[in-house]
């Protein structure tokens, strides 16, 4: 390969700033589909299938005739592409903690990815993460090391199984950022200008602290073969990551990772200097593929001059280049890079049955007074709320869009029409209107927050009127108070919310997380009794605003103090 060859490998173009034309002309080496970007012709698998086809065929066109891979954020499933099967995000699964449930959903994935052609997946997030405050709280598995020992393995092997690349992220330690005040001083008002800052901001934390808690994840996925790994736009101890020489002493030489290292989006601009400077600074600190979306041209030029400046030594590059190539190999993707998959692989109904089966396993209950659950199936419900009937609400962030979206378009089940299932068969009924509370015998309120995604949904408050919560959860608590019927509340959060205030008025109190596509039958499986709760919080959940950031790492813990501590969840035995 020439050196423009190689620097062109380098880099990864977003789909919406690149073409096939691009690709071809400067032997690019990846694409990706940013959240909520979605091929010209339509947003079907078939659609993503034929885009991925012409990407590919235009590479080979190129005067290196090497593929791309062609990554994407299917966080919880192929959330990007239309009728996706999407899965609990991983605070949910976490909740489960079953590793052959992972290695299943890492496999259905993986099918749904490969019936749209792509190659490589942004997943999984393995982030230790130690304060609820945090907008992509919903992506880690929990504030528990021992969560991610267990889970972040088998998900990987499932994902890789059927020749999807997956990503460990963001290295390192992205879980143990500080909640700066004067930085959200907007306490989390939605797209307020100082998002962003616990996401990017610094994690001041020992070698200790470190080794024990944030490399766990790390020691997983490389004992999986992880394919790549991806660097964190924060900091540690005031080093932004993208520059740091963690990547070369600890994640090559200390762990022996021998994958691909790739930069987060845009993120080596906040490294020291002009563009030049900075893409320098980041290769020579061992990133081997630069995620630039709209500059990915001057990426590869920078590239090319730092080598011929001396900047940047073609070991460096050739290292590099060896990386990603050793990939593109060991996943098929030379040998057989137009890809003609089984469409019927996507959303297939044994896909669909696991997220249900993740769904029951993953939600927690916390309260049932009364034994007010299960619940008769022959039981008239006056279901309130919300989330009563929005797929997207529970789906969360990263569904069909960068930050998700509660138009109901959304395909799935929902809560009502899980629960409508159960009822209409049984003789029960399902009613929807407050006018109706003379004909129930219980009322289900299901409140939550709005989706978001990433700094957007960074909270200073977590109350259940704050900035991510949605606006009507106070109204639906008071219609159903006003009852005087036995109370089953149902939230759908990516993260526990304040509730202190209000749960002395509910009979019973049910974590969802967030279910997605298959949580309306999944919760009707339990509301109803056919499968009991088996779901353990795996996270502290708080009393007060001031327990934000506690958890089970907190020098002499005592779950008394907490109002649900790590570990806690309820069977309906209890």
């Amino acid at each position: 390969l020439t050196l423009e060859e190689k620097a062109g490998q380098m880099v990864q173009g977003e789909l919406g700033y690149i073409t096939p034309d691009d690709v071809k002309a400067f032997n690019v080496g990846s694409v990706f589909c940013g959240g909520g970007q979605s091929p010209s012709t339509g947003n079907s698998a078939a659609d993503w299938l034929a885009m991925y086809n012409e990407f590919q065929q235009a590479a080979l066109g190129s005067s290196s005739g090497l593929p791309i891979l062609f990554g994407v954020d299917a966080v919880h499933g192929h959330g990007n592409v239309e009728s996706a099967t999407l899965f609990p995000h991983n605070s949910g699964l976490g909740a489960a903690n079953d590793p052959e449930l992972m290695y299943a959903i890492g496999q259905a994935t993986a099918k749904e990815i490969f019936a749209t052609g792509l190659d490589w997946n942004f997943s999984p997030c393995v982030a230790v993460a130690q304060d609820i405050r945090w907008g992509r709280y919903f992506e880690s598995f929990g504030e528990s090391a021992a969560i991610q020992e267990s889970l972040v393995k088998r998900y990987i092997e499932g994902l890789q199984q059927f020749n999807i690349s997956a990503t460990a992220k963001h290295f390192v330690a992205d879980g143990a950022t500080t909640w700066n005040k004067r930085n959200h001083r907007a306490s989390g008002t939605l797209y307020n200008p100082d998002a962003y800052k616990m996401d990017q901001g610094d994690a001041r934390i020992s070698q200790k602290e470190l080794h024990e808690i944030h490399l766990v994840g790390y020691r997983e996925a490389i004992a999986a073969d992880v394919d790549a790994v991806m660097i964190s736009h924060s900091s540690i101890n005031g080093v932004k990551l993208h520059g740091h020489e963690l990547i070369q002493s600890l994640l090559r030489s200390e762990l022996g990772f021998q994958g691909i290292v790739v930069s987060d989006y845009e993120s080596i601009h906040q490294l020291p200097g002009d563009f030049r400077e900075q893409v320098i600074r980041a290769v020579n600190a061992g990133i081997d593929m630069l995620m630039e979306p709209r500059r990915w041209k001057y990426a590869i030029n920078a590239i090319v001059e730092g080598v011929n400046t001396g900047a940047i030594p073609e070991e460096r590059v050739d290292d590099a280049v060896s990386r990603i190539l050793t990939v593109k190999f060991k996943r098929g993707i030379v040998e057989q890079p137009i890809k003609t998959p089984d469409l019927a692989l996507f959303n297939a109904e044994e896909n669909r049955r696991i997220a249900r089966e993740a769904v029951r396993k993953s939600v927690v209950l916390l309260k049932n007074e009364g034994n007010v659950l299960p619940l008769p199936k022959d039981s008239n419900v006056l279901l309130l709320g919300p989330g009563s009937d929005n797929v997207g609400m529970q789906a969360g962030g990263w569904t069909l869009t960068w930050q998700g979206t509660i138009h109901k378009e959304v395909k799935g089940t929902s809560i009502r029409q899980g629960l409508e299932s159960v009822a209409v068969e049984n003789g029960g009924n399902v009613y929807t209107s407050r006018d109706d509370a003379a004909k129930a015998d219980v009322v289900v309120v299901v409140i939550g927050e709005i989706p978001y995604a990433e700094g957007v949904g960074d909270n200073g408050r977590l109350t259940l009127d704050s900035a991510t919560a949605h606006k009507n959860n106070l109204q639906a608590l008071a219609d159903a108070k006003s009852t005087g019927l036995p109370t089953i509340v149902i939230l759908i959060s990516g993260r526990p919310l304040l509730v202190t205030n209000y749960i002395k008025d509910w009979d019973a109190f049910i974590a969802a997380f967030l279910p997605g596509s298959e949580g309306g039958a999944g919760i009707a499986d339990l509301l109803y009794g056919d499968y009991d709760f088996t779901g353990k919080l795996p996270m502290t959940w708080p009393k007060t605003a001031k327990q934000f950031s506690e958890t089970i790492y907190k020098r002499n813990y005592k779950e008394r103090d907490y109002l649900y501590p790590f570990g806690y969840g309820l069977q309906l035995t209890d």
